[in-house]
């Protein structure tokens, strides 16, 4: 979770919707995997290591972040969790980039270079924002780079040296009002967008509809080519 999204929504990220249908859906792309350790890129606040270390069987978290201040640990339903601004190689068997590749400018370097640091057979698991004509000044604000399609990531991945296991589109059921909602922001500013959050604290009930929207995908998760606002990949090191 980006620093400057937990600034804005604070302790509430486990309860906003669009964090509590992200977790789900990465929840969805691990299940099988029974990851052990984990390896976070990018981590922030380490909310979704700190979501697979309570509901897998992933026994430790390595966050890596170059905006931490200092090294420090914490325990999470019993399991540790360190914070470092970075690492050598390391045992991980499951490598988190939950948003990550649209801040760097070398996205397929940045893979290769942790996919040198864990061993063989590890998965990889990738997030990105989806399509290039839903820029706005949200992504200004993030300080991203681009956004992918989902052909782009598959090819991204394969690049870096990783075999691609699964990839799809997410958010697909909210993209029309999404999508809706920045072109009319692209109309109105009719210029360079300056940086602002779209994040936004919502009610119990616009968190719970918009929650269950999402979880509607849940059971269609892999099989969205078509379209939706974040790109998930899961990828393996052979």
């Amino acid at each position: 979770m980006d620093v400057k999204e937990e600034d804005v929504l604070g302790n509430d990220a486990g309860r906003h919707w669009y964090y509590r249908a992200k977790s789900r859906a990465m929840l969805r792309y691990v299940e099988v995997l029974a990851p052990t350790s984990i390896l976070d890129i990018g981590a922030g606040s380490g909310f979704f290591s700190k979501e697979l270390l309570q509901k897998t069987t992933a026994r430790e978290a390595l966050c890596i972040d170059t905006s931490y201040r200092s090294d420090k640990q914490q325990n999470i339903a019993g399991k540790p969790i360190r914070f470092r601004t970075h690492c050598g190689p390391v045992d991980a068997d499951l490598v988190l980039m939950m948003d990550v590749l649209e801040h760097v400018d070398d996205d397929v370097g940045l893979l290769r270079e942790y996919m040198q640091k864990v061993p063989d057979r590890s998965y990889f698991l990738v997030t990105v924002p989806a399509f290039e004509f839903l820029w706005s000044s949200h992504d200004v604000f993030l300080e991203h780079k681009r956004r992918y399609t989902l052909s782009q990531v598959e090819t991204l991945v394969r690049t870096a040296g990783l075999r691609v296991e699964a990839a799809a589109y997410y958010y697909g059921f909210v993209f029309p009002l999404a999508a809706t909602v920045r072109l009319l922001e692209r109309l109105r500013q009719r210029g360079e967008r300056q940086p602002r959050s779209q994040l936004r604290h919502h009610s119990f009930i616009a968190n719970q509809i918009l929650g269950a929207i999402c979880a509607g995908e849940l059971p269609f998760l892999k099989l969205n080519r078509l379209a939706g606002l974040t790109v998930f990949c899961l990828a393996s090191k052979q």
